[in-house]
This record gives C-alpha cells, sequence and structure tokens, in this order.
C-alpha cells in the first residue's frame, strides 16, 4: 500500500472508533439507568424514544447548550483543558483494543483494531496514568477547596489501583508470552480443554483484581468516593456544569466500557468463540462474541452498582495497599513458579 492508503485507512478507522464509542456510551447510561431501576423496584427512563432509549440524547443535548459558568478565582485555561485531558485517554487506549478476528478480502487483511503496538499492555498502563493528571488539575484550577480535596483523594485513589492492576498483568504476560493485545486474544484460542481451557482467566486471582481495581480506576461503587456528595459536594468537578462537566461524564462511561474490553481481552478470550455459517456469519461472529463477553462485564457494574454500599475512603486505601497489592505480588511468585514447571518439567522428574 501507498502512504496516502494507510493514512486514509487510519483516519478512518479512527473515525469509526470514536463514533463506535459515543453511540457505546449514549447505549450504557440508559441502560444502567434501566437495569438499576429494575433492581431497585423503580421505573427508569420512559420518556424520550421507546423505552426511553433516547433520553441520554436529550440530556446530551441539553448539556451541550446550557450556559457553562466559570468560577471567578478558577485558572482559566488548566480549567478549560483539564475535561479534554480526560477524554482523550480514554480515546486512546480503545485504539489498541482488538473487537473482532482479522477479516480478509481478496489479497488484503483488515484488522478490526485501529493499531497494534507491541508493547500493547505498556501503552494502555501508561495512557491510564495520564487520567490522573486531568483529575488533578481540574481540582485544582477551579479555584475552591472542595473540588481540590475531591481530586486529592481520586488522585490518590486512582495511583493505589493502577499498582495492583498492573500486578494483576504480570501474570497473564508470562503465560501469553507477548504485551501485544492481538498476541495476548491469539494466545487464548487455543483448545486444551476445548475453547474455553485456553483462556487466561484461568489465571483466577489476577482476573478477580484486575476486575476489583478496574471498579477502583473508573470510580465506581462501592470505590465512588470521588462522588460522595454529602461529604465534599461533588468531587474533583464541582465547579464543571454544561458541556464541560458532560466530557468528564463521557470519559467516565468510556473508561467503563475500556476495563470491561480489555478485561475480555486478556482473560475471556477477546473475540474468541464458535464461527460457523457462511462467510459474512464468520466475519461476524467474533465480534459478536467480543461485544456479549464485553457487555456481561458491564452489567455486573451496574449490578454491583445496585447492590453495594460504598466503602470509607480509610478501607478503600488498605484494601489496595494491604490487601490487592500483596496478593499480587504473592500471586506473580507462584505464577512464576508453574510456569516455569510448564516448561521445564518439575527438577525431580
Amino acid at each position: 500500500m501507498s502512504g496516502w492508503e494507510i493514512l486514509i485507512e487510519a483516519a478512518v478507522k479512527v473515525v469509526l472508533a470514536f463514533v463506535f464509542l459515543l453511540v457505546i456510551v449514549l447505549l450504557l447510561v440508559w441502560a444502567e439507568r434501566r437495569v438499576v431501576a429494575v433492581m431497585q423496584n423503580r421505573i427508569g427512563p420512559n420518556r424520550a424514544g421507546p423505552f426511553g432509549i433516547l433520553q441520554t440524547l436529550a440530556d446530551g443535548m441539553k448539556l451541550f447548550f446550557k450556559e457553562s459558568l466559570t468560577p471567578r478565582r478558577a485558572e482559566f485555561g488548566i480549567y478549560i483543558a483539564a475535561p479534554v485531558a480526560a477524554l482523550i485517554p480514554a480515546l486512546l487506549i480503545f485504539l489498541v483494543i482488538p473487537i473482532g478476528a482479522p477479516i480478509v478480502i481478496g489479497d488484503r487483511e483488515y484488522t478490526l483494531q485501529v493499531t497494534d503496538l507491541n508493547v500493547g499492555i505498556l501503552y494502555v498502563l501508561a495512557i491510564s496514568s495520564l487520567a490522573v493528571y486531568a483529575i488533578t488539575l481540574a481540582g485544582w484550577s477551579s479555584g475552591s477547596k472542595y473540588p481540590l480535596l475531591g481530586s486529592v483523594r481520586a488522585s490518590a485513589q486512582m495511583i493505589s489501583y493502577e499498582a495492583a492492576l498492573g500486578l494483576a498483568l504480570v501474570p497473564v504476560i508470562m503465560f501469553a508470552g507477548t504485551t501485544s493485545m492481538a498476541g495476548i486474544v491469539a494466545a487464548q484460542q487455543g483448545e486444551i480443554l476445548g475453547f474455553l481451557g485456553a483462556w487466561h482467566v484461568i489465571l483466577f486471582p489476577s482476573f478477580v483484581i484486575f476486575l476489583i481495581a478496574g471498579f477502583a480506576e473508573t470510580n465506581r461503587a462501592p470505590f465512588d468516593l470521588v462522588e460522595a456528595e454529602q461529604e465534599i459536594v461533588g468531587g474533583y468537578h464541582t465547579e464543571y456544569s454544561g458541556f464541560r462537566f458532560a466530557l468528564f461524564f463521557l470519559a467516565e462511561y468510556i473508561n467503563i466500557f475500556n476495563i470491561a474490553a480489555l478485561t475480555v481481552v486478556l482473560f475471556l478470550g477477546g473475540w474468541g468463540g464458535p464461527v460457523f455459517g457462511p462467510q459474512i456469519l464468520v466475519w461476524f461472529l467474533p465480534v459478536f462474541w467480543f461485544l456479549l463477553k464485553t457487555f456481561a462485564i458491564i452489567f455486573l457494574f451496574f449490578w454491583v452498582r445496585a447492590t453495594l454500599p460504598r466503602m470509607r475512603y480509610d478501607q478503600l486505601m488498605a484494601f489496595g495497599w494491604k490487601r490487592l497489592i500483596p496478593i499480587s505480588l504473592a500471586w506473580i511468585m507462584l505464577s512464576m513458579v508453574a510456569l516455569g514447571i510448564r516448561r521445564f518439567g518439575l527438577p525431580w522428574s
């Protein structure tokens, strides 16, 4: 391919990924409100569109046209840049997630992934850490003590659980033998005990730790201390309104989808699953399996929010540093022993 063809293909993938994420966010917000309403015996959105499915779109349009107020003591440049800085990492993480198997048309192979980096996991960890800066700058630049307090404890929470999240991925990298997202999915397509046998969910402690850390990273219940309104009004985005607040809201739900999708890619075989039928179905089924697994994880996010109470902040930090991180380190050691036995056998055999 010529340079222009590569550039055009990359641009098309980026635009499609952005549109896909916007549609996903609209569906996620609506689905969460409906699911939680059913679990709590409430009605939920039911006015705009069939089953209230257009309610999120209506709310988004309202926020877009609503006047945005700027605090008098705000550092205006940083105050405006913080919501954008929160959204960009969420969009960049999705670019390395494969949502389906490669498609061959003629003599060309098209990957259902914007780009595949050979350091995909390291890229995800690096980009996700940038979101901490957006939260810290949003709280500091607002010129008020309440957002500052919210940003301090939100950033401390994210940094603490990023450590556990990263450690949980070490056994996955060791067993897959690669840090490429596409490579990790390919490593799970073997048939040890059927197509389920090669999934990294067999590394169950890593799976559980990654999922718990994902809840904390996205500020979801029971780790939603950032939004504890009875304590600090509304967290780091207290002074944001209108479209600026909508960017934070959009980034949060994109991150929920990203964490669920990463869980599927790293532990649940990615797009792997039974494939059969005509060629068009062979192309479509991997995407279907990927989305089915991802929305199953997202449903777990909704379920936890509807049932579990919020933790105290000291409990949250102690759980991260005194429980998850030591367990992660111990599991890494056991995984190293298991991998050594798998490759070289028992020392006395």
